[in-house]
């Protein structure tokens, strides 16, 4: 009877459930890609006080991606980043930890804390016009400046 189930050539009716190798996702190179970097392991942080991993690191990317609020903050109390200590300044990359953050925000910090690449701090990219305002205020100031020096003998 098991033989029967597991040798099946039929293709799945329409509207039931496939496996994700019969589907078109599977197949692409993109997707296979995103799924290896998911996968890729994440080596434990030790707390310095007294060299345990907490439960709640996470041992993938993914798992990473999954955290919870609460994992979170329980994630930054154990490596003494919540609440600042005289071991919070001893990790590689000590954080500021707010409560009161959004989610991607705490996981920014604490992906930055455990080393990942990416969760720097966002720098602030200035549009072409807020570029142009700065060059023309600049030159104005270079301006005036010529301008006093040139005039300086006939006040």
């Amino acid at each position: 009877m098991m033989e029967n189930q597991t040798n099946q050539t039929q293709p799945p009716k329409p509207g039931t459930p496939t496996l994700i190798g019969s589907r078109r996702a599977a197949n692409s190179e993109a997707f296979q890609t995103k799924l290896q970097q998911m996968a890729l392991p994440l080596a434990p942080l030790v707390q310095l006080t007294t060299g345990e991993v907490h439960p709640a690191f996470p041992g993938t990317l993914l798992n990473f991606w999954l955290l919870t609020d609460a994992e979170l903050e329980a994630l930054a109390h154990f490596y003494h980043q919540r609440t600042p200590c005289r071991w919070t300044f001893h990790y590689p990359c000590p954080i500021a930890w707010a409560s009161d953050m959004p989610l991607e925000e705490k996981r920014r910090r604490i992906g930055r804390f455990i080393g990942l690449r990416g969760c720097e701090t966002p720098i602030r990219v200035r549009s072409e016009q807020e570029l142009q305002e700065e060059a023309r205020r600049a030159r104005a100031v270079d301006d005036e400046e010529m301008w006093r020096r040139k005039l300086r003998w006939y006040k």
